[in-house]
């Protein structure tokens, strides 16, 4: 079993002998700048001493989630179709995991299919299964949308979504995930959305999975459709790490029994606190209205870039139909480092078979007039850049 190399190890190494002129500062990670709110603090120093006791799953926790996947999504779900989680990461790992130990599969091993490029965990959780992977393309000719073949659906297992996407910012449609839904029923695929980041968005929100499972009758009760979520995001608190996987209750039954065995419990002391941040409100928006910002000074600046209105990244293309050079998007990360000091992540870090290879992804995390600041000094070497090449 071989896991290759997270994209951040791989720039560390990238940029080691690079000097640059100046201290800039890192856009290569999906972290954001922002101050976590107060109430959620203060909810975790007013808890502290709760840490004494073993950890159990806290009815109000179980509520504060179901309120908000209510509110936000019109979408009522019961205690068995929803487990809360230590953030996404480990989900997005581990339940694809018990799929495959628990589920009747297609063939001899499983076949998982995921966006290309990606969000590394998800490649993780095919090699640790030495499972089968399908790539879905994600490019300028289809939109930065993902399809499969009726070939493809026939033989494949899970298929992971990522919409809003990272790295492209790139959201589904409710009819597209509509679509999608009508699949996991006819082929009998399990449907996973990872929507971490649904509560950053311009304008009209994006839709849920769990929608289109409720609008795409008779699947009112989500068989063989899940959706993911966290607070990371909406509240500029990824080191709570308070996330929840909702969809189809007869499985999660079943996975609440092999998380048990995992070992894998959010302690009292930020349960109580993501109590607190489920249900806030006023600072989620207060957040979005910064990302919203940022967003709209990426497009701004880089007015002949696809800017979509939701996530926080800037999927910049870095190349021209001409050129074929493999290692463009390295090459000019390196030179942006030199010159500024500031860091961006290749886009070929994070795909395979040539997947993001000519773009850069740029995270939309700091305050807007810094983002201004750094946004016009990336844009003036990219001039310079494409110029020389």
């Amino acid at each position: 079993m071989h896991f290759n190399p997270y994209p951040f190890e791989k720039l560390r190494n990238l940029l080691s002998e690079c000097q640059p002129q100046k201290t800039g500062i890192n856009l290569s990670i999906g972290e954001p700048a922002f101050e976590s709110p107060g109430c959620v603090v203060d909810a975790i120093k007013t808890h502290a001493s709760s840490i004494r006791y073993y950890p159990s799953v806290q009815n109000e926790l179980l509520q504060a989630q179901q309120a908000f996947v209510a509110k936000r999504f019109c979408v009522d779900i019961c205690d068995k179709e929803i487990v809360p989680t230590f953030g996404s990461r480990e989900v997005l790992f581990n339940f694809p995991h018990f799929l495959c130990l628990s589920r009747k599969l297609k063939s001899n091993k499983a076949t998982i299919a995921f966006p290309n490029p990606f969000y590394q965990i998800y490649e993780g959780v095919q090699i640790a299964n030495n499972a089968n992977v399908i790539y879905m393309p994600l490019t300028n000719e289809n939109n930065f949308k993902p399809s499969l073949s009726r070939e493809d659906l026939a033989r494949v297992d899970i298929v992971i979504l990522n919409s809003p996407n990272n790295p492209t910012g790139q959201a589904l449609s409710i009819d597209e995930l509509k679509q999608w839904v009508r699949w996991a029923l006819e082929y009998d695929v399990v449907v996973i959305n990872d929507e971490c980041y649904s509560e950053i968005y311009e304008g009209m929100p994006t839709a849920s999975i769990l929608e289109a499972s409720i609008l795409e009758s008779p699947n009112e009760r989500f068989k063989n459709i899940f959706a993911i979520n966290s607070l990371s995001k909406r509240l500029s608190v990824p080191g709570l790490r308070s996330g929840f996987i909702a969809g189809d209750g007869e499985v999660l039954q079943e996975y609440k029994v092999f998380r048990n065995y995992v070992g894998i419990s959010m302690p009292l002391v930020l349960q109580q606190a993501s109590i607190i941040a489920w249900r806030e409100e006023k600072y989620a928006n207060y957040i979005r209205g910064k990302f919203a910002a940022n967003l709209a000074l990426a497009r701004e600046i880089f007015p002949d870039c696809s800017v979509f209105p939701y996530a926080f990244y800037l999927w910049l293309p870095i190349h021209s139909q001409e050129q074929t050079n493999d290692s463009i998007d390295e090459d000019f990360v390196k030179e942006l480092f030199v010159r500024t000091g500031h860091k961006v992540l290749p886009g070929s870090y994070l795909g395979r078979e040539g997947a993001g290879k000519g773009f850069v992804r740029i995270a939309l995390t700091q305050e807007e007039q810094t983002m201004r600041d750094v946004l016009v000094e990336i844009r003036a070497v990219y001039d310079d850049f494409i110029c020389k090449k």
